[in-house]
């Protein structure tokens, strides 16, 4: 079966109209009509019932486009990386990241460079209170965020680090003076809460609502970002756990970190549309699974 009577097929099973479909291809009625006839006679069973008001799939034509479908899927995004790669993929590339985190994927992000120098790769930050909205918005084309994200619009991709935490307070409260704290102390004072669209689940693998004994974890003053953050906590009306990369990347007089011995570990990964797929997301990717073949780098 040649390719364009692969196409050919497709388009029908979509449009379930001849003239629909040789209008959408380009082509004339009765190519599409040949096409169609001869790869019935080819497979020996009918493909299509037609009526003179109706087009629809036999059950074997259903079978047939559910398993070409995949297959042209895949045949046509090598094509057109392929494409891209022997051109020089262009074009403009958005990538999104909390804070300090674009210095975790510096390899990943170097890699893309090298490979694809016709291409303008940006960096935006992203807030953790709002993952998702530079996203839908179509302001970052690709964001690394941490896990999980359930979001019947978005696709995650592979894990590319994690990050553990450590507990902010003031430098006068009273966990200040320990070695390291665990998780049951959130029950003791009130936490900081985000004050932004971030889905209850995805806070939840950051902030619990709830210590490993069972106690509520109260919230407290609410902040859009992690300047504000870090301004509650060192007025000491709220503790709370903090990335240590962006921890140990601005240490400050006014803010103690410690070490959590039972915190969560955040696992990040790559996350974008899955309406807005591209080749270059693909090619960025590719990169990120080639250079995590290397040795991560350490804090």
């Amino acid at each position: 079966m040649e390719l364009r009577d692969i196409e050919i097929f497709l388009a029908l099973a979509e449009e379930l109209h001849f003239g629909r479909t040789a209008e959408r291809l380009r082509v004339s009625q009765a190519r599409v009509s040949q096409s169609i006839k001869q790869q019935e006679r080819r497979i020996g069973g009918a493909l299509f019932e037609r009526t003179s008001r109706s087009v629809r799939l036999t059950p074997l034509g259903e079978r047939l486009r559910d398993r070409l479908a995949a297959g042209y899927g895949e045949i046509m995004a090598g094509i057109e990386e392929a494409t891209a790669a022997a051109r020089g993929q262009a074009g403009t590339l958005t990538v999104g990241t909390f804070d300090i985190h674009h210095q975790k994927i510096a390899a990943v992000l170097d890699l893309f460079r090298q490979r694809h120098p016709g291409c303008e790769l940006r960096m935006r930050e992203v807030l953790p209170t709002d993952p998702f909205s530079g996203l839908r918005a179509g302001r970052i084309d690709v964001g690394v965020l941490w896990l999980p994200v359930r979001e019947p619009d978005l696709v995650v991709g592979p894990e590319l680090f994690t990050e553990r935490l450590v507990l902010a307070v003031a430098p006068d409260h009273p966990l200040a003076g320990r070695d390291r704290v665990d998780m049951e102390v959130l029950g003791d004072y009130p936490v900081v809460y985000p004050d932004g669209p971030i889905p209850d689940y995805v806070w939840q693998a950051h902030t619990p609502a709830v210590t490993p004994a069972g106690r509520p974890v109260r919230p407290g003053v609410t902040v859009a970002t992690l300047a504000e953050a870090f301004t509650a906590i060192s007025a000491g009306s709220v503790i709370s756990p903090i990335g240590e990369y962006s921890a140990y990347s601005r240490l400050r007089s006014d803010v103690t970190f410690l070490p959590i011995t039972d915190g969560p570990v955040l696992p990040y990964a790559p996350v974008w549309r899955s309406a807005g797929e591209t080749s270059l997301i693909r090619a960025f990717l590719r990169a990120a699974g080639d250079a995590l073949l290397s040795p991560p780098a350490t804090l």
